[in-house]
């Protein structure tokens, strides 16, 4: 493992900081390499700063208007039992991202293969406006901490942010090929990575702009910390970087045995943000100490553990590392693999607990906040309901006649929002009897 601290970083590299404002026909770029004493104008990280990173209260959120009744001509004809209460279908092409509002949970936002994303509503499934404008597939999308903005991304990296009040689209930017997008949890700023190795970190809408390079990979994934101060992200080559947001520069680097031995897949982080998980192609979970940035535990499948160790740059034809994520009531791991195994690792001793078994690959997990249930949607159309405590299934919905590719749960656990490859997103009405 290595490690850049804030000073090394600082002594090896003179500081570059770069400010891009982009206007209707021209891109004025300021860039600072040797800029003796610190001016605040011209500052990014000064002007960043402006950023209030700490929480928010809360407010609370609607929990009116759940009438789950499809209207007509939403749902469309099924083959097989449909469970679902709501089903869109206004996408031509596969769905292959969903994010809901996170004040009201009402609202949904999809993205699909055709190029397309709407903004629409759960109770009934009507569109209230199309993101239009995009060249190529939607696979990003998400609501902002407070529900008053939506982003929307393609593979192309051009990425819009849309007022959700007035429908109108209030800030564009094209990056390079587009690899994951997140909102920050507190404050108007909106974070992507791209396939040059770039994360960048855009106020919206006015647009400042600050980038924190990689290595000269894609920046395959990334999640901003609970403090709103970090982030981790991993790549291509297997290496997991943990940045300030505020300075610029990376606070961990693990890389080599310490990192991943194939391209990450995705990282997850605990609720104080003590603890990141990361997954990877290499068929390893790994637990590392957000403050030291050292691995503290490894996990990988006992179905695939006695495969040999996979070289650099190599990957598993078999078997890969798709989703993870932490329990909120109990010190548990859960990591969703492509061979359709579910396995749900104890934290304390590091151990596995259960191992629970898919027809089919799983596509993502999600942990239902307050208990010890977790949520799997997979390849074959299906919804699931586990148990993590015995490892028993609960229950599951079905209803696509495709792969589901993407799935959101609302904060009360009382609906699923799923998008699949049969070119629909449909909404799920979550029995929740004692558990």
């Amino acid at each position: 493992m290595e490690s850049e601290s804030e000073s090394g970083a600082a002594a090896d590299t003179p500081p570059l900081e770069t400010l891009s404002f982009h206007g209707d026909e021209e891109i004025i770029e300021v860039v600072e390499l040797d800029p003796g004493p610190p001016d605040p104008a011209d500052d990014l990280a000064q002007e960043m700063e402006d950023v209030d990173f700490e929480e928010e209260e809360e407010e609370e959120g609607n929990e009116e208007g759940w009438v789950l009744e499809p209207q007509e001509g939403v749902v469309g004809s099924m083959e097989g039992p449909d469970d679902s209460e709501v089903t869109f279908a206004l996408h031509s092409a596969s769905v292959f991202c969903v994010s809901l509002d996170p004040k009201t949970n009402t609202l949904a936002v999809t993205g699909g293969e055709d190029d397309k994303a709407f903004v629409w509503r759960l109770s009934d499934g009507e569109l209230l406006f199309e993101c239009a404008g995009h060249k190529d597939s939607v696979t990003c999308a998400g609501f902002s901490h407070d529900s008053t903005l939506v982003a929307t991304g393609d593979m192309s990296g051009l990425l819009k942010v849309w007022q959700v009040d007035t429908k109108e689209e209030v800030w564009s930017f094209e990056a390079g090929d587009l690899e994951w997008m997140e909102w920050h949890p507190r404050a108007p700023v909106l974070l992507a990575g791209t396939a040059d190795g770039n994360t960048w970190m855009w106020k919206v809408p006015n647009g400042d702009c600050k980038t924190f390079q990689g290595p000269n990979c894609p920046a395959t994934c990334g999640r901003v910390l609970p403090d709103g101060k970090r982030a981790v992200v991993g790549y291509e080559d297997g290496t997991i970087r943990i940045w300030d947001l505020k300075q610029g520069n990376s606070i961990h680097v693990l890389k080599g045995t310490e990192g991943h031995q194939g391209p990450l897949t995705c990282v997850a982080t605990n609720q104080d943000g003590s603890l990141i998980l990361t997954g990877s192609v290499d068929c390893q979970a790994k637990l590392v100490s957000a403050t030291t940035g050292k691995v503290v535990g490894v996990f990988r499948p006992e179905t695939v553990a006695s495969q040999p160790n996979l070289g650099e740059g190599e990957e598993s034809e078999s078997n890969s590392v798709e989703s993870l994520g932490f329990c909120s009531v109990m010190p548990l791991a859960a990591v969703g693999y492509l061979d359709g195994t579910l396995a749900i690792y104890d934290l304390s001793t590091q151990t596995l607990r259960h191992q629970c078994q898919h027809q089919s690959g799983i596509v993502q997990l999600l942990w239902e906040a307050g208990t010890a249930v977790v949520y799997t949607c997979s390849l074959d159309g299906i919804v699931r309901l586990w148990d993590a405590r015995t490892g028993r299934l609960l229950t599951d919905y079905r209803g696509h006649t495709a792969e589901i590719l993407d799935f959101a749960l609302s904060k009360d656990a009382s609906l699923v929002v799923t998008t699949s490859g049969d070119h629909k997103a449909k909404v799920f009405c979550v029995q929740r009897p004692d558990r």
